[in-house]
């Protein structure tokens, strides 16, 4: 297999917003970044993802931009980012953009001229249909809840949004604007930045005829099948690379809902010439219900453990898995299936291990390497997200379910657990800001913070920076093959690796019960202990989320 940078390196998503400081006004910006590339050289990774930074009126955080070249004003100046650039190369960090071109804010000058009449140059920009008998174009519901589709009554037509009605789509069908978005990205990247992380992208290109989605227990229609992995997403892709991504050796890496294992060959084959790799979302969604996402039933390791696998034999030698707990968009891993009480440092532990033995490009998210938590708000009123807060009013006004059900599903599944302040410090506002945070900081912060672990080696802190150090000084853990263990087993999960003369064995307990191992090919050694997170060991047994790596030479 070839060998190359970003299969090696460990990535680390922030979300500025929530990150740090610097300015005193509650919310976290680019200064308040550079003040901490210190730590996470530290820690040991390589990559800095950062959601998006550009000029935005906010209506989703940031993936609502309305000047691609411009820096949010609430994070700080375009010297600011140069700062960060600048600084980060210095200690051997590089920096990866997010790119949010499937829409963009209905405040951006192209829109604002797309909408101005039928003519106008930019109109082609966005995707516009006449309203069919007096009503939406067809059924589709939008990811935040409501249509897909905004009356404009400027010109008497509407124009289609798979996100907020602040989110227009773009139409990449123009060429014109697709050049638009390959010059936007040459410049970023004669800047020197290293990579895009690619928001939902391959959502860009759509089946133009529009028909109505399946409506089944939904109050709109779905339009997956129609704008995911659409007609022409693999040939704007193709050239995107031969124009702009060929030409630099960076990281790229499209988040892409709905994809099968047969679609990420596509998008992320090493000789498709598209992307470097994909964030499936398949393994996110074993937990889900009735209501999606915000149907949370018990994990279904078995279920969880056949997704990982058909990834990693699927793709092996092929194309490159990223890997991922955590994200800004999804409720934190510890309390989500780990165990945010008694076992929160061992599962956290136990989660982080299992993950990152993995063959892929491992993520990690902020506040994950001290194993922070979903954050425990009492009332709706606490929430920021668009996402939560529509789906909240959906299923109490729409659907007619009891405030109370309704307020414990968001509590357990909304964006907003992922985005609570960083967690430095046990001061007031945890060392995040001086001041009242744009978002209430979880309140466990006293106890759960950097400054406490930094110094305690026993802490998930230290755990992840050395896992981090163990996968650069082991080979196996990046290039080797994958083979499952005990595949029907319902408690652990665990996976075998080999290079060449070297083998590795994995064995997580997903339980808060001690388990017996199945007896295997491998008389389990001490002396091959790699990565342990117990201070016991007892041969063919497992103790609560325990996790054992075996290296064996």
């Amino acid at each position: 297999m070839d060998k190359t940078w970003w299969k090696e390196s460990v990535v680390y998503q922030i979300y500025p917003r929530s990150y740090q400081d610097s300015n005193g006004d509650g919310i976290g910006d680019l200064k308040g970044i550079t003040k901490r590339l210190p730590y996470l050289q530290w820690l040991g990774v390589d990559v800095i993802w950062l959601s998006p930074i550009f000029q935005s009126p906010n209506d989703d955080n940031g993936y609502d931009i309305s000047d691609y070249q411009n820096i949010m004003t609430e994070f700080g100046t375009m010297e600011d980012f140069d700062e960060l650039l600048e600084e980060a190369h210095k200690l051997g960090l590089k920096i990866m953009l997010d790119l949010v071109v499937n829409h963009s804010s209905d405040e951006h000058r192209w829109f604002m001229e797309s909408r101005s009449s039928k003519d106008n140059p930019y109109r082609d920009y966005y995707i516009w249909r006449e309203g069919k008998e007096g009503k939406e174009p067809n059924n589709w519901g939008g990811s935040f809840g409501g249509s897909a589709w905004q009356y404009d009554e400027v010109t008497n037509m509407y124009y289609l949004h798979t996100f907020s009605k602040k989110q227009p789509d773009l139409n990449w069908d123009n060429p014109v604007l697709r050049n638009e978005v390959f010059s936007m990205m040459t410049w970023w990247l004669d800047k020197g930045v290293d990579g895009f992380r690619m928001d939902v992208i391959n959502m860009i290109s759509k089946d133009t005829t529009f028909p109505d989605g399946n409506k089944e227990g939904r109050l709109y229609g779905d339009f997956t099948p129609y704008v995911m992995n659409g007609p022409h997403v693999h040939a704007y892709l193709q050239e995107m690379n031969e124009k702009v991504l060929s030409k630099y050796d960076v990281m790229t890496v499209g988040e892409t809902p709905a994809v099968s294992v047969e679609d990420a060959k596509k998008y992320a084959g090493f000789h498709t010439n598209e992307l470097n790799m994909v964030f499936q979302f398949e393994h996110m969604c074993v937990d889900e219900g009735r209501y999606g996402k915000w149907s949370r039933k018990p994990l279904d390791l078995v279920e969880l453990k056949r997704i990982f696998t058909k990834w990693q034999t699927g793709l092996d030698g092929i194309g490159w898995n990223s890997l991922y707990w955590n994200n800004h968009d999804q409720p934190r891993i510890v309390s989500r299936w780990g165990n945010d009480k008694e076992y929160r440092v061992k599962s956290a532990k136990m989660l982080g291990t299992c993950l990152h033995m993995l063959q892929g490009t491992p993520y990690i998210y902020q506040g994950e390497e001290i194993g922070m938590t979903n954050v425990d708000f009492t009332s709706i009123h606490q929430y920021k997200d668009i996402e939560s807060l529509n789906q909240y009013d959906d299923f109490v006004n729409k659907i007619g379910m009891d405030k109370e059900e309704a307020f414990a599903r968001i509590k357990r599944s909304s964006r907003d657990n992922a985005r609570t302040p960083m967690q430095w410090d046990s001061s007031q506002y945890a060392g995040f800001s001086t001041v009242d945070t744009w978002i209430e900081v979880n309140p466990n912060y006293v106890d759960i913070n950097v400054e406490n672990q930094i110094n305690d080696e026993t802490s998930i802190l230290h755990f992840y920076r050395n896992l981090i150090a163990f996968r650069k000084a082991n080979e196996i853990v990046v290039y080797g093959t994958y083979e499952p263990l005990f595949e029907e087993n319902e408690t652990i999960f665990a996976y075998k690796r080999t290079l060449g003369e070297e083998v590795m064995y994995v064995l997580c307990n997903f339980t808060d019960k001690e388990v017996k191992l199945p007896s295997f090919e491998y008389e389990e050694n001490k002396k091959d202990l790699a990565i342990h997170n117990d201070t016991a060991w007892e041969k063919g047994m497992l103790r609560p989320y325990e996790a054992r790596v075996y290296l064996v030479k």
